[in-house]
This record gives C-alpha cells, sequence and structure tokens, in this order.
C-alpha cells in the first residue's frame, strides 16, 4: 500500500464525474476515496494539479471542498480462492456480503473484502525451500470445489524460495517466500491483487484449434467458435441475447464461467441465480454456480461502474487461464458499457465520434476482445490456458450498422445474428444462418472430422447449400407458386424446412434438447441428409408425388429425433436410419 497519499478537494461535480483541485503528484488511473463518506472513483484524466474522476457510486450529496484522497494505486482485484460461485459488483465487492451487512440495495462507501478473510484453505506445496521460481510458477495446489485451484508466484516475481509450508491459511496468510535478486523477501500468499486494466502477461499465443462445444446446434454445427475465439451477439431487444449467452454459459464445455452483467435488467440476473444452482455440471456432477463466476452491475447501478465491470470480469478470467483451465467469459451487454463511456466522454467534454460515442470506442473494444486467446502461459509446469471471449450488442432498432456493433464485429472472428424475425416466430436460438458467419471454420475443420465424424465438414457444407438455395427459391415461389418448382427443387424446400425445424430450433427449457453433444448433432445432420440424397436418388428413376414424400413415416419421426435422449441415441439413430431406406423404397412412379 502506498502511504504517500495525496489530498484534496472537489471543485465541481457532475454526476458520476467529480472534477478535484490540489492532485498534483497524482497518477492516472489511481483509485481514490471521494466525501466524506469515501466513495470509490478512478481518476480517468489530469490537467495540472485538477484531476477528472469517475465515481463508481452514486454521487448525491457530495458537494465543493469536500475531501479527495488517492490511494496511490490503480485499480486492483484480489485474486485467489472462494472467487468460484460469487457474484460481485462492478469492482469486485461481494454483494452476498453487502446485503446481509447493508440490505438488498448497495449502501454509499460500503466495503467488504472480495474474498473470505476468515476462511482457512488446505495448501499443498509442489516446490520446496531452495528452488528457483518467476512469474507464473505453480508452487502449490488449494482444492476449490471439483477445481483444483493453483497457486502462482506473480508474473513479475523472480527469485530462490526461501520457505514454503503446508497447512491450512486464509487468502492474506503468507505461504512462501521469495528472495528477489536485490535481496529484498517477497511474501507469497495465497491471494494475489491485479489491476484491472493491465492484461495479465503469457508466454506466448497460439492458433485456435478446438472449439468451444456448446450443445447449440446451430453454433456448433454452422457457426462454432473456437477455445480461445471471440464472437459477438447483436440483435434486437427480444431476439434472445440473454437467454443465448445464458444457454453457453451452461453447457459451454469451459472449466470455469465468467459471466458480467453489464447494465441489464435485474430480473435477468436473477434468472441466472435462480436457475445455475439448480443445473447440474455434466462434467463434474456439482451444481453450475459451483464453477461460475458473476459480475452483476445491473441497469440502476451507478453508470459508471459498468465501464470498469467488463474489466473486471476479463481480469478474473485471465487469472483462471493462467492456470491452465479453458475459460469462457460472457458479457452482456457490451453496448451498455459503450453507453457508460459515451457518458463519461460527454461529461468530459471530450470531441464526440459517430452518434455520440468517444474516438477512442474502436480501441477501447479492439483492446477487451484482444485480452481473449489460448496461450501458453507464464511459468512451470508448462501449460496451455483459453480465454473465450462472447459479448451481446444490443443495437437500437437492430441496425447493425451503429458504432458499436461495427467496432465489434472488426474485432471479433464469429458473429451471430439474431434476427426478430425469427424470434417473433418462435424460432430459438433466433441465430440467421445466411448472415452469420464463423472465421474458425478451416482452423477447426480436423477437430471435427477427427471427434465428430469423418464427413461431418461435407455434411455441414451441404446443409447449409440447401439452406441457401432455399432462400434463392423462396423468391420463386412468391411469384408464380410452389408448383413452378422441379421435383427436386421441391425436394430441397422440404428438405430445407426440415433443417431449420428440426435441426436448428431448439428449445431452451427441454431438459432433453437443451443441450446436443457433437455425435449426437453428426446423427441428426447424417439423418436428414441421408433422406434427401436417397430421396433425390430415387426421384431419378421413380417419378413419385411430393405427396407421398411427405406421407412418409420417417418425417415425424426425424421431428422427433431431437427429443432422444443422449444414452440412446445410436440405437434409436440406427433404427431411423433402416427406416429411411425403408421408407424411400416404397416411393414409386404415380
Amino acid at each position: 500500500m502506498n502511504n504517500n497519499r495525496i489530498t484534496g478537494t472537489i471543485q465541481k461535480v457532475s454526476g458520476p464525474l467529480v472534477i478535484a483541485t490540489k492532485m498534483s503528484g497524482a497518477n492516472i488511473q489511481d483509485v481514490v476515496r471521494v466525501g466524506e463518506q469515501r466513495l470509490i472513483g478512478e481518476i480517468i484524466e489530469l490537467h495540472g494539479d485538477t484531476a477528472s474522476i469517475q465515481v463508481y457510486e452514486e454521487t448525491s450529496g457530495l458537494k465543493p471542498n469536500d475531501p479527495v484522497e488517492s490511494t496511490g494505486e490503480p485499480l486492483s482485484l484480489l485474486l485467489g480462492p472462494g472467487m468460484l460461485g460469487a457474484i460481485y459488483d462492478g469492482i469486485q465487492r461481494p454483494l452476498d456480503v453487502i446485503k446481509a451487512n447493508s440490505g438488498a440495495f448497495i449502501a454509499r462507501g460500503a466495503e467488504a473484502p472480495a474474498l473470505a478473510e476468515d476462511k482457512k484453505w488446505d495448501f499443498v506445496p509442489s516446490k520446496k525451500s531452495g528452488d528457483s521460481v518467476s512469474g507464473g510458477d505453480i508452487i502449490g495446489t488449494v482444492q476449490e470445489g471439483a477445481l483444483v485451484h493453483h497457486v502462482m508466484i506473480p508474473p513479475a516475481i523472480t527469485g530462490t524460495l526461501t520457505s514454503i509450508s503446508k497447512g491450512s491459511f486464509t487468502v492474506l496468510d503468507t505461504v512462501a517466500e521469495v528472495k528477489l535478486a536485490d535481496g529484498t523477501i517477497y511474501a507469497i500468499r495465497l491471494a494475489q491483487r491485479w489491476p484491472i486494466r493491465t492484461p495479465r502477461p503469457v508466454q506466448h499465443k497460439q492458433v485456435p484449434t478446438i472449439p468451444l462445444v456448446t450443445g447449440q446446434r446451430v453454433i456448433d454445427t454452422f457457426f462454432p467458435i473456437a477455445k480461445g475465439g471471440t464472437s459477438a451477439i447483436p440483435g434486437p431487444f427480444g431476439s434472445g441475447k440473454s437467454v443465448a449467452q445464458q444457454q453457453l454459459a451452461k453447457w459451454s464445455d469451459a472449466d470455469v464461467i465468467v459471466y458480467i452483467g453489464c447494465g441489464e435488467r435485474g430480473n435477468e440476473m436473477t434468472d441466472v441465480l435462480l436457475e445455475f444452482p439448480e443445473l447440474e455440471d455434466p462434467k463434474t456432477g456439482e451444481s453450475l454456480m459451483k464453477r461460475t463466476i458473476l459480475i452483476a452491475n445491473t441497469s440502476n447501478m451507478p453508470v459508471a461502474a459498468r465501464e470498469a465491470s467488463v474489466y473486471t470480469g476479463i481480469t478474473i478470467a485471465e487469472y483462471f487461464r493462467d492456470m491452465g483451465y479453458s475459460v469462457a467469459l460472457m458479457a452482456d451487454s457490451t453496448s451498455r458499457w459503450a453507453e457508460a463511456l459515451r457518458e463519461m466522454s460527454g461529461r468530459l467534454e471530450e470531441m464526440p465520434g459517430d452518434e455520440g460515442y468517444p474516438a477512442y470506442l474502436g480501441s477501447r473494444t479492439a483492446q477487451f476482445y484482444e485480452r481473449g486467446g489460448i496461450a501458453e502461459v507464464l511459468g512451470s509446469p508448462s501449460r496451455v490456458g483459453s480465454l473465450t471471449a462472447i459479448g451481446a450488442v444490443s443495437p437500437p432498432g437492430g441496425d447493425l450498422s451503429e458504432p458499436v456493433t461495427q467496432n465489434t464485429l472488426s474485432v471479433v472472428k464469429v458473429f451471430w445474428g439474431l434476427e426478430e424475425r425469427l424470434a417473433y416466430r418462435r424460432h430459438y436460438p433466433a441465430i440467421n444462418w445466411l448472415t452469420s458467419y464463423s472465421l474458425y471454420l478451416d482452423q477447426l475443420a480436423g477437430y471435427f472430422a477427427k471427434e465428430a465424424g469423418a464427413d461431418w465438414n461435407e455434411l455441414r457444407a451441404e446443409a447449409m447449400g440447401i439452406l441457401q438455395q432455399e432462400a434463392s427459391l423462396e423468391e420463386i415461389v412468391r411469384l408464380v407458386g410452389l408448383e413452378a418448382l422441379s421435383k427436386q427443387e421441391q425436394l430441397l424446400l422440404h428438405i430445407a424446412r426440415m433443417i431449420r425445424e428440426d435441426y436448428l430450433q431448439q428449445n431452451a427449457y427441454d431438459a432433453v434438447d437443451t443441450y446436443t453433444s457433437l455425435h449426437k448433432q453428426y446423427r441428426m445432420l447424417q439423418l436428414i441428409i441421408g433422406l434427401y440424397r436417397k430421396a433425390g436418388e430415387r426421384l431419378k428413376d421413380h417419378d413419385y408425388t411430393m405427396q407421398s414424400f411427405l406421407s412418409l413415416e420417417i418425417l415425424p419421426a426425424i421431428a422427433r429425433a431431437k427429443s432422444i435422449p443422449e444414452k440412446e441415441v445410436d440405437a434409436q439413430f440406427d433404427a431411423l436410419e433402416a427406416m429411411t431406406t425403408s421408407n424411400v423404397e416404397s416411393l414409386i412412379n404415380q
């Protein structure tokens, strides 16, 4: 802690922005305490001895000449055991502790330790006294639920272990000591601090080649995201952004989930809090909440804290990535974060860019998403961790040409475009298969061919081709009717409808359909494309009617296939394939 604190006085208050004088010697990004209630703020601009401070709490009641005290340190998080299952506000104050102390609403100036300081954890060392250590080295472990929490040397520390102890410790107890090159002794605790605006360093980043399997068919099959990848989910209000992100948070095959509710409605965070403890993690059998960390900065909380919340979330995610884990971060929604930037920029009287957003919106967006990735992290033993960043965007009126969406799309490599028209038809996830894209398809093709099915990529390409042809044929059908098409084209339209309704459409509230493994996705797609191929071949030799095709028993059976439990997939799909062959062979000239 810096003891050379600088104390100034308030000159002006403008909403969450406070102008303070006599702040000579303070640094940009220093945390300050504002007013008699010691509200938390951060210096975002300096002119001589005048500091512009963004305050993360309600500023009503502040007045000129109230004291402002700089802590001399940047806004930092306490990272250590005890974060899993926690729910924090935008600056890592635990909301459950604050609720117990001051009620359902956060009292101004409220303080609470980010991690329980009295809880003891069993530390098992993996290094011994005399070992040389450097930043990122794992010196021991703590069991946190089903997850092994690795205790690491902070990134900038290099030296020799002079002592290390086994036993039960709190997060603030010293478990080891490192002698640095200059002879000073550095105490290693179970928890370490890290500034939120500084990316945690890695050895080197790698090219992503493994998908983040989500269990959502439209995503895994057509628009997959890699572990360590970046994605955006833009869509108008009511199109299912929050439900889509909650589905990803529930079922993604990540080790740790960080869910940021940035400026969203309180009831959406309530849904997460009520549902996640009830759901079982398919990997561990534990409650999903035990692998999840929630950052809740709802729309009724101070706007400036929204700006910090995304950095809080991604710093926590980087910490678990450095342990070698796969981490998925969901930010809902980055539009609210951009609006907070716009409000603060306006109060600072900066030159506005497009639609009033600050000129640096693009660089800030890029800085956030670039903290994602898959990397060989610092330290020994050698390990690879990934951080997948998925951000929802709420463009006003669904206008994807607005600045937040465009700046986001210039950075991310996966675009899941939600469409209001599909949502109104109750087609969920309402991802438009014609406008969405993934730039990871080529990188992930090898994995899918090996793990899902040898012809996965061919089936996917054929299914997408059918959907694209359907879009071009729809115009003809609208103008002159279905009868104007050839029977092959009519067959294609019927198969396209099956892909849309029986494959892409998925019920998030159905116990079986909410999650589909890659193997089941492969068998479902193989069944539909197999029917298309066999019926198309049959049509060359037997001029059957479309009415006879639509009366086949296999069609409703395929529609029900999404409800087949995972344990029964192979047996039931083998039977469906046999039914497909016999049904198609029954089609004759009429």
